[in-house]
C-alpha cells in the first residue's frame, strides 16, 4: 500500500495542479473515479498494466483506448497515455483516490469511513458527521458508510489515520486489557 502511494502521490498531484490551473477538476475528478470504477470491475485490466514484460507503447494504447471508451477530457486522455507510458498505469485507482483526497482538501471536506452495527439513521448519521466535523475543526465530512456484520453494536469510523473505535467489540477488547493489566 505505501509503495503504490509513494508511486501514485506524484502523478495525482501534477494532474490536480493541471486541472486546477485549466478550471477542469470536477470534470477530471468524475472521469477519475469512473476509470477506478472500470478498474475495479475489470481487475484483469490492472494486471495488464502491471506486468513488467508488456511493452509500454502497448500499454499506451490500451490505456488510450479506455480513454477512447470513456470518452474522457484531453487532459485525462493525456494523463492517462503518460502514465501507461511510465509504467504506472497500475497505480490509477490509488492516483484517483490521492486525486479525490486533493479535491477534498482543498473545499475543506474529508471522508470518513463508517462500520456499523446496523445501518444509520438519518438523524444518527447527520449527529455522526457534526460531531466528526466539530473534531476535524468545522471541515465537512462525508460518509462511506458499510454495515459490519461482525461487529456486536456501535460504529468504527476511520478518518485517513485518525481513527475512533466507538464498538461494542473496542470496548470490551479495552476492558479485557484493563483486566488483564490488573
Amino acid at each position: 500500500m505505501k509503495e503504490s502511494s509513494a508511486a501514485a502521490m506524484p502523478y495525482a498531484r501534477a494532474l490536480h495542479a493541471l486541472a486546477r490551473e485549466r478550471n477542469q477538476v470536477d470534470v477530471v475528478g468524475r472521469e477519475l473515479a469512473s476509470l477506478a470504477e472500470l478498474l475495479e470491475q475489470a481487475p484483469e485490466v490492472n494486471t495488464f498494466f502491471a506486468q513488467p514484460w508488456v511493452p509500454a507503447p502497448a500499454k499506451r494504447a490500451v490505456a488510450l483506448e479506455l480513454a477512447s471508451r470513456l470518452d474522457v477530457s484531453a487532459l485525462t486522455r493525456d494523463f492517462l497515455g503518460l502514465v501507461a507510458r511510465r509504467g504506472r498505469a497500475n497505480y490509477l485507482q490509488k492516483m484517483a483516490e490521492i486525486f479525490q483526497d486533493l479535491v477534498d482538501a482543498d473545499v475543506g471536506r474529508v471522508r470518513a469511513k463508517v462500520r456499523t452495527a446496523v445501518a444509520l439513521t438519518e438523524a444518527d448519521r447527520e449527529a455522526l458527521r457534526q460531531r466528526l466535523g466539530r473534531a476535524l475543526h468545522g471541515k465537512q465530512v462525508e460518509l462511506e458508510e458499510t454495515v459490519d456484520n461482525g461487529l456486536l453494536g456501535g460504529f468504527v469510523v476511520e478518518v485517513g489515520t485518525y481513527i475512533v473505535d466507538g464498538s461494542l467489540d473496542g470496548q470490551l477488547a479495552h476492558l479485557r486489557a484493563r483486566l488483564a493489566g490488573g
